[in-house]
């Protein structure tokens, strides 16, 4: 079984995260139950960023097939998370430059992410790394 500890620390050092996760015996499970099905689908890939042996960084990298753009591959980036001591350092931008490697590298020719809207910061980041507003987007929670 997975030990998840270290997702649940980078979900919880970020100031959103602080406020929309929870962690108990129900929802560790939902996190175990979510890396497992992540785990074994060939179109899904966490990266896992280490210092040493302590895990400073993930972010979620899902391939998907679509019937857009001439049947292409998308590649979308989700959760992506630096501990905040290794904030500034060009972690997240080295993440983000080897997710994108690796979307090239299966197929994909569509780069998409989503962030918060009260996550100035990352936004300016992620226009800073080529990234554009193309599209709003929506979620609605069931």
């Amino acid at each position: 079984m997975a030990d998840l500890n270290f997702i649940v620390d980078l979900l919880f050092d970020d100031d959103l995260g602080k406020t929309r996760e929870t962690i108990g015996a129900t929802s560790s499970q939902k996190y175990i139950d979510a890396f497992n099905v992540i785990d074994k689908d060939p179109n899904q890939y966490l990266m896992v960023v280490e210092n040493n042996t302590q895990i400073i960084g993930t972010c979620h990298l899902t391939l998907m097939p679509s019937l857009t753009f001439t049947g292409s591959t998308r590649l979308n980036i989700e959760a992506v998370r630096i501990k905040k001591e290794f904030r500034s350092l060009d972690i997240g931008q080295w993440m983000i430059e080897e997710a994108i490697t690796y979307g090239k590298n299966m197929g994909a020719s569509i780069v998409q992410l989503t962030t918060d809207k009260k996550r100035v910061k990352a936004k300016r980041f992620y226009h800073r790394l080529g990234f554009t507003d193309s599209h709003e987007g929506m979620k609605k929670h069931i």
